[in-house]
């Protein structure tokens, strides 16, 4: 147990350019625990207080801490097309139960350039009729893009929310493949 006490996360942050616009990236020692879109400003500073507020202590900006430069070098590598996946341990502890089990089959069952129905992905974690609550799920995903929630649509072809924005859903699936490149 660290002097800090034992409900105490060190969490470092970067924030990183990318073809969709700034991400911040947030770490503890267990792995990557947040990411999050359109990182203005104002948009880290209410991040900053929810990961202070949830995981306690004062996230310190770290970008060449080992694990968030490798972050930011899959991330460089998954917008330049040439990287698929991402291999980064990851912090599952902004997320629990229902939501944590759908992100985590998520995770490791639905690969690059492929998408999945809100209701499949609900049948597959054993919970049927679901459909709204994987729909709320990736809402709440608090590693979007890493753990990609992008690739889970609507049954009937509809692009589905997104927490980043439609915008920004269509852009990582025509990076992938899924749909055709955005004419402007």
């Amino acid at each position: 147990m660290d002097s800090h006490g034992q409900y105490e996360q060190r969490v470092v942050w970067a924030v990183v350019g990318t073809d969709i616009g700034p991400l911040l990236l947030a770490a503890t020692r267990e792995g990557l625990v947040n990411v999050v879109f359109h990182a203005t400003d104002a948009v880290c500073d209410r991040a900053l207080e929810r990961l202070a507020s949830r995981l306690g202590g004062e996230p310190v900006e770290e970008p060449g801490s080992p694990l968030l430069a490798e972050a930011i070098r899959q991330l460089k590598a998954y917008f330049a097309g040439e990287r698929q996946g991402f291999e980064l341990p990851l912090d599952w502890s902004l997320i629990s139960g229902f939501n944590r089990e759908v992100l985590r089959e998520l995770a490791g069952g639905v690969p690059y350039g492929s998408v999945v129905g809100y209701g499949d992905l609900a049948r597959r974690v054993g919970q049927p009729g679901a459909a709204q609550a994987v729909g709320m799920a990736m809402g709440a995903n608090p590693l979007p893009v890493v753990v990609p929630c992008h690739r889970v649509v609507e049954s009937d072809g509809g692009i589905g929310g997104f927490g980043g924005g439609v915008e920004t859903k269509r852009r990582l699936l025509a990076l992938e493949g899924v749909l055709p490149e955005p004419l402007f």
